[in-house]
C-alpha cells in the first residue's frame, strides 16, 4: 500500500507510514540537523533497530520509556523507534527541576531513560532516586552509550499490531501551577493530528524548520505530520533568530511552528527583511497568547499563510484562525475545527448563551485518555453533557462573537477578582502594550486586604525607552513605574485599575514561551513583604 493510500485509512500508525515512505522514496531526506542528514531508508532501519532493542530489553507494548535531552537526530530516532514497538514515550523537559524530573520519571513507570550530557549534570542530586537505566544518546560518559546499547545493523523487531487506544506518548504539563500531570495521548488522537495537518499543506515536498523542544506538544504536532507524510524536518537544538533565518532560507522552508515570543524576536531582527522567505507555504503558532499586532506584522512582511491553533495538549476542542483569510479577526483565536464541538460553561457547569463569557470546554476525535495514574485529576478535567458526551475543560475564559470566532479573556486561574468584580489581565495588558515605551506586559493578581485581590503589572521596556516622553501626560525624563501605572489607569475602568507597575528586564517564560505568572506573583509578594 502506498503512503497516499495508507493515509486515507480510518487508522494506521506513524511507523507504518514511515515504512512506506522509505520504500517509495528511500533517499529523500527525512531529518536534517547541522551537517547531518538522515534519509527515509536510514530512518526506517534505525527505527527497526530501536524497536528490536526495546523488545530485547523486555519493554512490552503500552509500557513507556522516558527521554530527557536536547533535540537531536538520536532523540527523534528513539521516539519513532519506540512507537514501532508499540512502546509509549514520555518526553521530559530538561528545564524542569531535578525533583520534578524524578517525579515524572516515576509516574511514567519507565525502566529506560534516554539522556544526554547536559541532562545528566542536571539530574545529579536525584539520579540515584530514578529507577531507570540511563542510556546516553550522545554516548557521553557516566551512562550506557546509545551506540553500544542499540541492536546491530540489520536487526528487525517482531511486528506489533498497535491499537488506536494504546498510549502513544505521555506529555507532561508545564508544571507552571504545580506538579506536572502526565497527559496520555493515544495513537488514535495522534492519527487525527496528522489528518488535520494535511489541510495545512504538509506533504512529500514540505520542509519544516523545528525550533522548539521535542518534548513539547507544540513541536510534535508539526514534527510528526512532516516526517510521516514524507517531508523533511530541519532540527534546531536551540532557537536563535539569526540561525533560524539562515536555515529557513538555505533549506527553502515551507512550514514552521513557532511560539509567539519567537515570532516577536524574528520580526524584530534587524536583518529579517533581507532574507528570502518566499518558499514559505504556511506558518503556524500555538501555546501562548498571540497579539493581533504581531499577527498583522507577520502577514505584512512574511510570505505565506499564518495559522494559529488554540487548544490543549489534553485535546478536546481546537480553534483555528487562518489569519491570512480573516485579517479582521486577528484579536480572536478563530473558530472550532471541523468535527470539533466547543462550548462555554459557567461556574455551575451550565452552558452560557452566545456572546456571554464562560469557561471553554471541547470535544473532538483528538482527546487524551486521561492523566497518567491520576484518575481524580482526570475527572476534574472532564465535563459531560446531560446525555453523557465527554468534553475536556480548558481552564480558559472566553466569548464567541456573532460569527462564531472565539476571543480568549484569560486563564480562569489568572482572572483577578477585585472587590467582587472579575478583572481579566489580558484587558489590562492590551492597554499597557499601547504605551510607546512598553515592549511586553503581564498582569497578575496579588492579595489585598481592601479588595481581596488587586492587579499588578510587570512590564519590559523597549530599548532606549528610558527617556521617552509619555503622550498625554506632561512629564519628562525617565519613564517610571508610577508614570506607567497612572497612564494605564487613565485608560482603564475603575474596577480594573492597577495597584502597581514593576519594570523588569524580562518576563519569566517556560521553554515554549509561556509567561510564568506564578513566578511573577510570588516574586511580587516577596518584594512586598520585605
Amino acid at each position: 500500500m502506498s503512503p497516499a493510500e495508507l493515509i486515507e485509512q480510518p487508522f494506521a500508525t506513524y511507523a507504518e507510514l514511515i515504512r512506506q515512505q522509505a520504500r517509495s522514496r528511500p533517499g529523500h531526506p527525512a531529518l536534517i540537523q547541522d551537517q547531518r542528514t538522515v534519509s527515509f531508508a536510514t530512518l526506517d532501519a534505525m527505527m527497526d533497530r530501536v524497536a528490536a532493542t526495546l523488545q530485547r530489553e523486555g519493554i512490552r507494548p503500552t509500557e513507556a520509556v522516558a527521554i530527557c535531552a536536547g533535540a537531536s537526530l538520536e532523540y527523534a530516532v528513539v521516539f519513532l523507534g519506540a512507537l514501532r514497538a508499540g512502546v509509549a514515550v514520555a518526553p521530559l523537559a530538561p528545564s524542569s527541576t531535578p525533583q520534578s524530573l524524578a517525579d515524572m520519571a516515576a509516574n511514567s513507570g519507565a525502566r529506560l531513560m534516554f539522556i544526554d550530557a547536559a541532562t545528566a549534570q542536571e539530574l545529579g542530586p536525584v539520579r540515584a532516586d530514578i529507577r531507570a537505566r540511563f542510556i546516553a544518546l550522545d554516548d557521553s560518559a557516566g551512562s550506557e552509550a546509545f551506540s553500544r546499547w542499540l541492536a546491530p545493523v540489520g536487526s528487525t523487531p517482531t511486528r506489533v499490531d498497535i491499537q488506536p487506544d494504546w498510549p502513544f506518548n505521555i506529555i507532561y504539563s508545564s508544571g507552571t501551577t504545580g506538579t506536572p500531570k502526565g497527559i496520555v495521548q493515544p495513537h488514535g488522537m495522534r492519527w487525527a493530528h496528522v489528518q488535520r495537518a494535511r489541510l495545512q499543506g504538509y506533504g512529500p515536498d514540505a520542509v519544516t524548520v523545528i525550533a522548539t523542544p521535542l518534548y513539547s506538544n507544540t513541536t510534535l504536532v508539526s514534527f510528526f505530520p512532516t516526517v510521516t507524510l514524507g517531508g523533511t524536518v530541519v532540527l534546531m537544538a536551540k532557537f536563535d533568530a539569526t540561525k533560524y533565518l539562515a536555515l529557513a532560507e538555505q533549506h527553502r522552508a515551507t512550514h514552521t511552528m513557532l511560539v509567539p515570543v519567537q515570532y516577536q524576536r524574528l520580526m524584530a531582527h534587524p536583518d529579517f527583511d533581507h532574507h528570502d522567505l518566499s518558499s514559505f507555504r504556511m506558518k503556524l503558532c500555538t501555546s501562548a497568547p498571540f497579539s493581533a499586532a504581531l499577527k498583522a506584522d507577520i502577514l505584512k512582511r512574511w510570505p505565506g499563510g499564518l495559522v494559529e491553533y488554540y487548544g490543549m495538549t489534553e485535546g478536546g476542542g481546537t480553534c483555528i484562525l487562518a489569519a491570512h483569510e480573516h485579517p479582521d479577526k486577528l484579536a480572536t483565536v478563530g473558530t472550532p475545527a471541523e468535527g470539533h464541538d466547543m462550548r462555554l460553561i459557567d461556574e455551575a457547569g451550565r452552558e452560557v448563551p452566545r456572546g456571554a463569557i464562560g469557561e471553554v470546554v471541547g470535544h473532538s476525535p483528538a482527546m487524551m485518555s486521561g492523566y497518567h495514574r491520576q484518575p481524580d485529576k482526570t475527572r476534574e478535567a472532564e465535563w459531560y453533557t446531560p446525555d453523557g458526551k465527554r468534553f475536556i475543560r480548558t481552564g480558559d475564559v472566553g466569548r464567541f462573537d456573532e460569527d462564531g470566532f472565539l476571543t480568549l479573556m484569560d486563564r480562569k486561574k489568572d482572572m483577578v477578582i477585585s472587590g467582587g468584580f472579575n478583572v481579566y489581565p489580558s484587558d489590562l495588558e492590551a492597554v499597557l502594550i499601547r504605551h510607546p515605551a512598553v515592549s511586553e506586559a503581564a498582569v497578575v493578581g496579588v492579595a489585598s486586604e481592601r479588595w481581596g485581590e488587586t492587579p499588578v503589572a510587570f512590564v519590559v521596556l523597549r530599548v532606549g525607552a528610558g527617556a521617552l516622553c509619555v503622550p498625554g501626560i506632561p512629564l519628562r525624563g525617565q519613564v517610571t513605574p508610577t508614570q506607567l501605572r497612572d497612564w494605564a489607569n487613565q485608560r482603564l475602568g475603575k474596577t480594573q485599575r492597577l495597584a502597581a507597575v514593576e519594570i523588569v528586564d524580562s518576563l519569566p517564560r517556560s521553554a515554549i514561551g509561556k509567561i510564568l505568572k506564578r513566578e511573577l506573583r510570588d516574586n511580587f509578594v516577596i518584594v512586598f513583604e520585605h
